[in-house]
């Protein structure tokens, strides 16, 4: 219980204006040598220190973070988390779309650094896709167990939110420094929230509640990603109660009404309904993504529940969606394959992880 007592309005204020010093000087050497973005990009595979042993200082240590390794790690948790993934991979990815994706954007002061993407609202698609490839690398079988592999996509994904940082820094001439600085640690931990503590809950919501040990095992996983993307997990909830107590707190702080949160929803409902398979599921987004969120945050977005629906079915509807386009139950293979040919299919392009390019524009 000794977490609880850090989660104050006073303390989740000052982490407003802390950001990830070691990814922010990393993307100074990069804007400095833009070359390096290009052989960075290149990489399949985080590469042995002496790979990098010739990159500027600032550079260099920030990809030896991530080859220290974590003493804390418990294996059993981790396992756990694979076999939970394994059976229900298909509705972890559908409810982050349909819950923790727009469930952000309910919060307004964390809704502006997206908003000021451009690519959030004119890619939306391959925006998505990235996050969903993202969250397939960090759950592929064996990894933080047997392997390390998702490592080079969190290090990516890390100095993504740190140009993001810079560049709207730069460039946003409207930013409200009351909004804290842009991805700043209260809003990478909420984030961390909504793409676990928040899955869980949109299980329990269509009556699939995996139980109190597999959201405590997820919440261990999200404390490692969480640490290799440069978050203060001092402040990150090991138990349920912490879990609740966290997200309570930071809810009521953020969750209102904004434009940039309703931009946000509109543009991904439009993307759904243009571009899900199952016209079931996409005529049904605005209803779908409003039950997962409540009330609240859906009067905070201006949407709501189109279609009565009742609760029982809401489970049912996606897991004949799931049956219809991979079977039953997918092996991570199969889901990631199908996954990787729909988008190259619905969006042209092949959907890869990578560091903005500026030796290219």
């Amino acid at each position: 219980m000794e977490k609880i007592k850090l989660y104050t309005a006073e303390n989740l204020s000052k982490l407003r204006f802390d950001g990830d010093e070691l990814a922010d000087a990393a993307v100074v050497s990069l804007l400095e040598n833009p070359k390096l973005s290009t052989m960075i990009n290149a990489w399949e595979t985080f590469p042995s220190d002496d790979e990098f042993d010739g990159f500027p200082k600032p550079l260099k240590r920030y990809f030896e973070f991530f080859l220290v390794p974590i003493d804390w790690i418990d294996q059993k948790q981790v396992i756990k988390v694979h076999d939970f993934f394994a059976k229900e991979g298909n509705f972890y990815l559908s409810i982050l779309g349909f819950y923790s994706l727009p469930y952000c954007y309910a919060f307004a002061d964390g809704a502006q650094v997206l908003v000021r993407s451009r690519r959030i609202t004119e890619d939306i698609g391959m925006r998505l896709a990235e996050t969903t490839l993202f969250v397939m690398d960090l759950f592929k079988p064996g990894n933080f167990h047997i392997h390390q592999d998702a490592l080079l996509t969190i290090a990516k994904v890390r100095l993504i939110h740190a140009f993001s940082r810079c560049f709207v820094k730069l460039h946003a001439n409207d930013w409200n420094l009351s909004w804290g600085i842009p991805i700043n640690q209260e809003d990478m931990i909420g984030t961390n929230l909504a793409f676990s503590l928040m899955v869980i809950r949109g299980l329990e919501k269509i009556n699939k509640f995996p139980g109190k040990e597999t959201l405590e095992a997820v919440l261990h996983y999200w404390e490692i990603v969480g640490h290799y993307l440069g978050i203060n997990i001092d402040y990150w909830p090991s138990t349920s109660k912490e879990a609740f107590e966290l997200e309570k707190l930071i809810r009521k702080r953020h969750l209102k009404s904004s434009e940039a949160g309703q931009t946000l929803i509109k543009s991904l409902i439009q993307f759904y309904q243009e571009s899900i398979p199952d016209q079931n599921i996409s005529k049904l987004s605005e209803t779908l993504i409003s039950y997962f969120i409540g009330k609240e945050a859906s009067d905070a977005l201006a949407i709501s529940e189109q279609v009565a629906i009742p609760k029982s079915f809401y489970g049912v509807m996606l897991e004949l969606s799931f049956l219809k386009q991979s079977g039953r139950r997918p092996t991570y293979s199969q889901m990631r394959s199908q996954f990787l040919a729909q988008t190259q299919a619905n969006l042209g392009r092949t959907v890869k992880l990578s560091i903005p390019d500026l030796n290219r524009s």
